[in-house]
């Protein structure tokens, strides 16, 4: 959690996304939030709030119609080709489906090697697999087992690791994680959730969570922003918004938390 004097990483300021199809179709609309470093946020929100339309607004993968996303004040819309390459060096997205993440006729070392191509420093083959190997340690994986697998010879909670691997490698400032947990089961969504946090902890990275699960949030966060079809109703610290909820929707999802009962523990 982050404890120290806030330094903004990005800025998101009226934020509209549009899809222009028969009938318009509101997506993101006029949000605005910021990102400081060393922080952890929540975006939360059910299927179809725009939260995953967010998370590739953020990593330039899709064009605002309207509003600006700064990164160190500087306008992610405006990189030329290098500027986007660093921008994409310092951001990195984990996403809900693994299994669609990697190429699947590259093997684990393939897949971790091409990293490298996001650096303009040079270092040897041998600097590479060393580096590699510690990642995957990092995450709780042995290298010895997995180099040599292809993605669909993994488990998914194989894949969110090597992900998570693959970003360690790349050394980002911020991660996106788009439902990190959603498609694993509930004993690696635990130990997925563990090592992301250490990670944050260990490497001072930012992290927003882009999720449906409240539970997620109050575990993790330092922030949350609640989001009801494409705007952000409810924002603070997971303290304020969690035990003093304002808005009927977060109450909702609240709702939706299972509690245990005195009589069941």
């Amino acid at each position: 959690m982050n404890n120290q004097q806030e330094e903004i990483l990005i800025k998101v300021d009226d934020l509209t996304k549009i899809f222009r199809h028969e009938e318009d179709i509101v997506a993101v609309d006029n949000i605005s939030f910021s990102i400081a470093k060393n922080e952890i946020i929540s975006l939360v929100g059910e299927s179809g709030s725009g939260k995953t339309t967010v998370a590739k607004m953020l990593l330039n993968l899709l064009k605002p119609t309207s509003g600006n996303i700064y990164f160190r004040g500087d306008k992610i819309t405006e990189f030329n080709r290098k500027e986007r390459k660093e921008y994409w060096r310092n951001i990195q997205g984990i996403f809900q489906d693994p299994y669609a993440s990697f190429n699947q006729f590259f093997n684990v070392e393939k897949i971790l090697l091409d990293c490298y191509k996001l650096f303009d420093k040079k270092i040897s083959r041998q600097e590479k697999e060393e580096q590699i190997k510690e990642a995957l340690r990092s995450v709780k994986l042995e290298p010895e087992e997995i180099l040599g697998k292809y993605p669909f010879e993994m488990s998914g909670g194989q894949r969110q690791r090597i992900m998570i691997a693959r970003a360690l490698i790349i050394e980002p400032e911020i991660l996106i994680a788009d439902e990190p947990t959603s498609m694993i089961d509930a004993c690696s969504r635990a130990n997925i959730l563990d090592v992301l946090l250490k990670i944050q902890e260990k490497q001072d990275i930012a992290i927003m969570f882009i999720t449906h699960d409240m539970g997620l949030s109050y575990y993790s966060s330092d922030k949350i922003c609640i989001m009801e079809k494409g705007k952000i109703v409810e924002r603070g610290s997971v303290h304020q918004v969690v035990e003093n909820p304002e808005h009927p929707y977060t109450k909702k999802l609240l709702g939706d938390v299972p509690v245990l009962k005195e009589e069941w523990i």
